[in-house]
């Protein structure tokens, strides 16, 4: 079955220590995805989000200037990041491990990712599901190139450490036209 991202419903949120205590957490608005999975049988199922970078939002715009710059992103040469599903394995209390390839500046790195998911009969379309995906990693920023940095009396300005969250309403595609 085909399902698409309700982006109402989807939020992609990365987060970072800055100054090694506050934690800084930017959000990347706009995500789109296919994916192809079966509620019974999810671990047959497959995955591809893409998110734009320019999307992105920490809530402050000289910040999301610099992060959009080549220092981070450079959104110019490489203006979306792409996580492809390669295998997914059930897990404990009925979750799942995501494994995949992210892609950010051109560098493309696996990843796993702890999932659960949730289907329900959708309350507003007859006769569709309608599926609830939680996912989150953690990734080391500098395998992907993501250097920038200025050491302070503490540690570093950025966190080497990112954490990513994503929470994503998905829909059968064949429900998304009947509810348009």
């Amino acid at each position: 079955m085909k399902w698409q991202f309700d982006a109402a419903h989807t939020t992609v949120e990365a987060s970072a220590k800055h100054m090694m205590f506050a934690t800084v957490r930017v959000r990347f608005p706009g995500a789109t995805g296919e994916i192809d999975f079966d509620p019974d049988r999810p671990e047959a199922a497959r995955v591809r989000v893409t998110i734009p970078v320019s999307s992105l939002s920490s809530g402050d715009e000289k910040r999301d200037g610099h992060l959009r710059s080549a220092d981070f992103f450079d959104l110019e040469k490489h203006p979306e990041i792409v996580f492809t599903s390669t295998a997914v394995r059930p897990a404990a209390g009925g979750a799942f491990r995501v494994s995949g390839d992210l892609t950010i500046r051109g560098t493309t790195k696996p990843v796993v990712a702890d999932v659960t998911l949730h289907t329900i009969d959708d309350p507003m379309v007859k006769g569709a599901k309608r599926s609830f995906i939680d996912a989150k990693t953690t990734i080391d920023r500098r395998d992907w190139g993501l250097v920038w940095n200025m050491p302070v009396p503490q540690g570093v300005l950025v966190g080497h450490e990112i954490a990513i969250d994503v929470s994503a309403e998905v829909m059968e595609v064949v429900a998304a036209s009947r509810a348009a």
